[in-house]
């Protein structure tokens, strides 16, 4: 899939290099007739290939923009290199570099050995033992803790490509659900101008009655959250009562008046859900520039949506969601990282007040001194060295343990804190979800029952035993009830995002 989606997206050009033995050329022979059925071979194949990478394009699911994404965001990027880099440090801690001295003497210095003319003094100092060890481990827990926040980071990116994925598809069926619906008002339309012009009538509606305004969300592409704006907003045009209303309530439905009223009143609601549309439509472009953003893609590329949201089924119950959370979590890895790091660094302090050891040699070079005619010494001398250091200021030893101490608890509190956000977020999520639940199985009931009303109306409207306003009313009924519906089911995808992102791991059922 990677290697299609950059074949789609660099349009890189495949080039066919044929020879001519595979046209059936033999020297001076030519064979037409396997000419042509390789070049047909040829031809096949290639239109093979090409549907396969047209399908393979169009197939991409979620799962695929997720891996587009953990793999071209800049910023996930950003933070994997910084746990390499912090994972390189494993590998600093070793011994001190060998110390190497050496003095020449300007006048040879007269000795008994002889006349000293150079001195060589090479020293290797050894930390306590153990030292080094940890601060390995140390380095090692740091490492992980770096490790789990790019974890954490990647969750997070995640959940905001869920979330912009789940809100296009929400836009994108009540684009479609709204188009459906101006489809009807103008049928109806129609049919009023028909009963309009053939001088019809039609019984009245109570007085009580108005029109019903059409009513469609369009949720704001700049909010912060995708879970910000499950409810969707409405359009203070559409909210607002029409002075028409008024007049077919009074009206007689019967009259000339009353069936230009309801003429009128019809293209009003048009004109409102066209608006509405477009604004639906012009939500969706912030939305795929997020989107394509998120994966650090060209601010136009062309996503595959699916039709509509499905709807998801939780792997594990409530309380297990939990015990996954406390047992996955990155953050709360991060935390029990730092505090094994913290404890290393007490050890290394603890070490520290030990002393260091040193072993060396010292070679000395001699020049033979002439004394009473003769060449007297001239030997060079090699001495082995042995240091110690005295840590005997111990102030800064036990300031340092306490240091560590502090600082061990400080991430022991913090885990616990996040451990206690985290049971929050859960809760909420999880009240979301169950929330949205009921509200999709309620709104399911409610279109059954609207479209079996829909239908009755439909057949007292033709036989004139019912007004036209009923029939609006529960058209935009129906179209109220599919509209909340998807917005129950976002409200459930995006509520799962969120406890799987706390989670670090799927809760949905695999096929």
């Amino acid at each position: 899939m990677n290697q299609t989606h950059k074949v789609m997206e660099n349009k890189t050009l495949v080039n066919l290099r044929f020879q001519i033995s595979d046209f059936g050329f033999r020297g001076s022979l030519f064979d037409i007739r396997n000419l042509e059925f390789k070049v047909r071979t040829v031809i096949l194949l290639l239109t093979t290939h090409l549907l396969l990478l047209t399908n393979e394009a169009k197939a991409q699911s979620l799962d695929d923009y997720l891996i587009q994404a953990a793999e071209n965001n800049p910023g996930l990027k950003a933070s994997y290199a910084r746990y390499q880099a912090m994972a390189e440090r494993v590998n600093q801690p070793s011994l001190a570099d060998p110390e190497l001295q050496v003095g020449f003497f300007l006048e040879p210095m007269e000795r008994f050995m002889g006349n000293q003319t150079a001195d060589f003094r090479l020293m290797q100092m050894f930390p306590w033992f153990g030292m080094i060890g940890t601060q390995k481990e140390e380095a090692n827990q740091m490492a992980k803790a770096q490790y789990q926040l790019f974890l954490e980071e990647k969750n997070q990116l995640l959940l905001l490509v869920k979330s912009t994925w789940y809100e296009q598809i929400r836009l994108k069926e009540e684009i479609k659900i709204a188009q459906e619906n101006l489809e009807y008002l103008k049928k109806y339309e129609e049919l009023a101008l028909i009963r309009f012009q053939a001088g019809t009538s039609a019984p009245s509606s109570a007085p009580s009655q108005s029109m019903p305004q059409p009513t469609v969300n369009s949720t704001s592409a700049g909010s912060s959250s995708g879970m910000g704006g499950m409810g969707g907003n409405t359009s203070s045009a559409m909210n607002s009562p029409s002075s028409m209303n008024s007049e077919m309530s009074a009206a007689p439905m019967g009259s000339s008046t009353t069936g230009m009223s309801a003429v009128l009143q019809i293209r009003m609601q048009i004109r409102e859900l066209e608006n509405s549309i477009e604004q639906l439509q012009a939500n969706q472009e912030p939305l795929q520039i997020k989107f394509n953003q998120l994966l650090n893609r060209e601010i136009r590329a062309e996503i595959n949506l699916p039709e509509q949201l499905e709807k998801p089924v939780l792997s594990l119950e409530k309380q297990e969601i939990l015990d996954s959370i406390r047992q996955n979590n990155p953050m709360l890895a991060m935390y029990q990282a730092e505090i094994g790091a913290y404890e290393q660094q007490a050890k290394m302090a603890k070490l520290e007040g030990k002393p260091m050891l040193g072993a060396g040699v010292n070679y000395m070079t001699f020049a033979p001194r002439p004394e009473n005619g003769m060449q007297m010494g001239g030997e060079n001398m090699v001495m082995p060295m042995v240091s110690l250091t005295l840590p005997i200021y111990r102030k800064k030893i036990n300031s340092k343990i306490k240091e560590t101490e502090y600082l061990k608890e400080s991430a022991q509190l913090d885990r616990q804190k996040t451990e206690n956000l985290l049971a929050m977020e859960w809760a909420n999520a999880f009240r979301t979800w169950e929330e949205s639940e009921r509200n999709f199985r309620l709104y399911e009931d409610q279109i059954q029952l609207v479209n079996q009303q829909i239908r009755l109306l439909e057949t007292s409207f033709i036989s004139n035993a019912t007004g036209l306003e009923e029939v609006l009313r529960a058209n935009q009924q129906l179209l109220d009830y599919q509209q909340k519906r998807i917005n129950a089911l976002n409200q459930q995808q995006q509520s799962l995002a969120q406890l799987e992102a706390l989670a670090a791991t799927s809760l949905t059922f695999q096929p």
